[in-house]
């Protein structure tokens, strides 16, 4: 597992206080993380930033899991 320790964590600036939000950190060089924001000290999914480039450019464009 790639160190987190210096992740700066947000959440999406759509996000409303429903509580029903990720936290996305993309601070750290080679990894981008992505967690529950009802659980902070839970699992994290981790990504390249090619990755996670990819999957937010598709979501924008409307084309994921097409």
């Amino acid at each position: 597992m790639p160190d987190l320790t210096d992740a700066v964590w947000r959440k999406s600036s759509r996000s409303n206080s429903g509580g029903e939000c990720v936290e996305v950190a993309d601070n750290l060089t080679g990894v981008v993380g992505l967690r529950d924001s009802k659980d902070p000290t839970g699992p994290v999914l981790t990504f390249g930033p090619t990755a996670w480039s990819t999957f937010v450019a598709s979501v924008k464009q409307e084309t994921f899991g097409n």
